[in-house]
């Protein structure tokens, strides 16, 4: 028996997430935060953990660190929550819940690739809209593509990945309104860095969730998701939630960084400002676009982005070359905003490789 013969065929087909060796390199083509932990606060983290009861399974619905998240994060009275394995599972959760025969997703393009993934993975149409020319939402071919998949799932990145922008909040709230009887969820995962959210607006909308996660806050590495909204939809993603998805040690984690909101706050006020300084250092290189951003990377356009790719990689320089993902992102590049001295080390190395 070989694997053609057991495996879907789509499955064959495709390619694994592709996660590049970083080993010496200066890694900036995953968005993660790269400021460490203060030492005082390792040591009382690695306290918290080593009191963590590893032969127990998680609970599946920590009260605790549910309730300190809804306080921490605003989310509205009467708004629950759901946790992930990060926000890549709170997808796979939707995908699965809602695969209905004749299910759609909807999602602009370019953007998270997830989204497709997913669905692909659970069987159910996947229709991405173009964005614009300045990566705005086609409102036209939004809403045709929303009246023409009647109860779909919309996704909506807030803001973009990989183009670092924010969607018109009014053109958000028409899609919303007009997919009233659909699901619509926006994917809060860079709110860090843009200051601006859907989730106090939850209360308005029966058919909206807000997803976020608490990788790009700077604690990728333990992996969780939160979606929030309605008990109406939650609790039905519930039942295909694993049983004990989130992990003792991501709780633990998760609930004493809560208390020390403060720090990962000031990191992400460094990096916006960092954000800033290396869109001017970069934008005055010769022949390079820098896009608006309100993320913690950078969007940006260069003559030749293979050639360029391939300089920064001799450089040791690990970023993102986007160029192949849509034909509006032709020669791009998705820089991570990292610290003052691993943005200069890129940007020197970029300006070498144009």
């Amino acid at each position: 028996m070989s694997v053609d013969q057991v495996i879907r065929p789509d499955v064959l087909a495709m390619s694994t997430y592709p996660v590049p060796d970083a080993s010496g390199f200066l890694k900036l083509d995953a968005m993660e935060n790269p400021y460490g932990l203060p030492d005082a606060l390792r040591t009382a983290l690695a306290q918290r953990l080593a009191d963590v009861a590893l032969n127990r399974y998680p609970a599946p619905r920590p009260q605790a660190l549910l309730e300190k998240l809804s306080r921490t994060m605003g989310v509205p009275a009467g708004a629950k929550l759901l946790l992930g394995n990060g926000s890549d599972e709170i997808i796979s959760m939707i995908a699965m819940a809602t695969a209905r025969p004749g299910a759609a997703v909807i999602a602009p393009m370019p953007g998270f690739v997830m989204y497709e993934m997913s669905s692909r993975f659970a069987g159910v149409e996947f229709v991405g809209v173009p964005l614009t020319a300045d990566f705005s939402l086609d409102m036209p071919a939004m809403l045709g593509a929303i009246a023409a998949h009647p109860g779909a799932v919309v996704y909506l990145a807030y803001p973009n990945n990989p183009t670092g922008n924010l969607f018109a909040d009014a053109d958000i709230e028409t899609l919303v309104r007009a997919a009233g009887n659909g699901l619509v969820v926006i994917d809060e995962a860079y709110q860090p860095f843009a200051g601006k959210t859907w989730m106090p607006r939850l209360p308005e909308f029966p058919n909206l969730l807000v997803m976020r996660t608490v990788s790009k806050l700077g604690l990728a590495g333990i992996r969780l998701g939160y979606v929030a909204g309605g008990a109406e939809w939650l609790d039905q993603l519930d039942k295909v939630r694993p049983p004990y998805n989130v992990n003792v040690l991501t709780q633990a984690c998760a609930e004493f960084m809560l208390d020390h909101l403060d720090v990962l706050d000031a990191q992400a006020a460094e990096l916006r400002a960092e954000r800033t300084r290396l869109a001017a250092t970069v934008a005055a290189l010769p022949g390079v676009t820098v896009f608006a951003s309100d993320a913690n990377f950078l969007l940006v356009r260069v003559p030749d982005a293979d050639k360029t790719h391939a300089g920064l990689l001799a450089h040791k320089v690990l970023i993102k070359n986007v160029g192949k993902m849509h034909v509006l992102l032709a020669n791009c590049l998705r820089l991570t905003v990292g610290t003052p001295t691993e943005n200069a080390a890129m940007a020197k190395a970029l300006a070498a490789s144009l």
